[in-house]
């Protein structure tokens, strides 16, 4: 596995690389109901966090962090999410508590993405939450080039106070974004895409 540069070190102003150009025109989120075993090892989870941590941060905000579920803490997680619905809908059905007890049991590994944002820094709050977008995106591509299918997602619990509080956010803390990475039982089909001329225009 490749080594992570070291602050100072000098490096290359371009990568040219067909792999990753077809990489990025072919990446394809995949359903995290589509999702199983197995999940990336340590090391290239590892690999995969580091790589979505080298997104633009303008001053070096570092305005994100990363909480992981996996094995037995993703039905952990799941029970604070089923207690969670249950308060919001007294009436629900013993299967759709169910449901929200193993969400985090779709994939082998989530990772939920925290936005921290330092609203007195003076990068400017826009963005550094641009940057936590980033951040997302570079994971999704990082564990599509390690071989691993992946979903980003929020749903309801990432705006749920009672379930940000249980995972150790912060008032102040969003969550930017359930990531799911697992293997795909099948292979996702092509979405609709935006027609390029329309979301174009040229400044003269």
């Amino acid at each position: 596995m490749m080594t992570t540069p070291q602050f100072g070190d000098e490096l290359a102003p371009a990568h040219p690389s067909e792999e990753t150009l077809a990489l990025l025109r072919l990446r394809r989120s995949t359903a995290a109901d589509l999702l199983t075993e197995p999940g990336p090892d340590p090391a290239v989870l590892k690999s995969i966090l580091e790589i979505a941590a080298r997104a633009p941060d303008h001053r070096r905000v570092a305005p994100y962090r990363f909480i992981v579920f996996q094995g037995a803490a993703r039905r952990n997680a799941g029970e604070i999410l089923a207690d969670a619905y249950a308060a919001q809908e007294p009436a629900a059905v013993a299967a759709r508590l169910e449901k929200e007890r193993t969400r985090f049991e779709r994939a082998p590994v989530v990772i939920g993405v925290v936005s921290c944002v330092d609203r007195e820094h003076r990068t400017p709050e826009w963005e550094q939450v641009m940057t936590v977008g980033a951040v997302c995106q570079n994971m999704l591509i990082a564990a599509s080039a390690h071989g691993f299918a992946a979903q980003w997602l929020t749903e309801w619990y990432a705006y749920d106070q009672t379930v940000c509080s249980a995972f150790g956010l912060t008032q102040e803390e969003r969550v930017a974004g359930y990531i799911y990475i697992g293997t795909a039982r099948e292979n996702p089909k092509e979405r609709q895409r935006v027609e390029l001329m329309q979301i174009v225009s040229e400044y003269k």
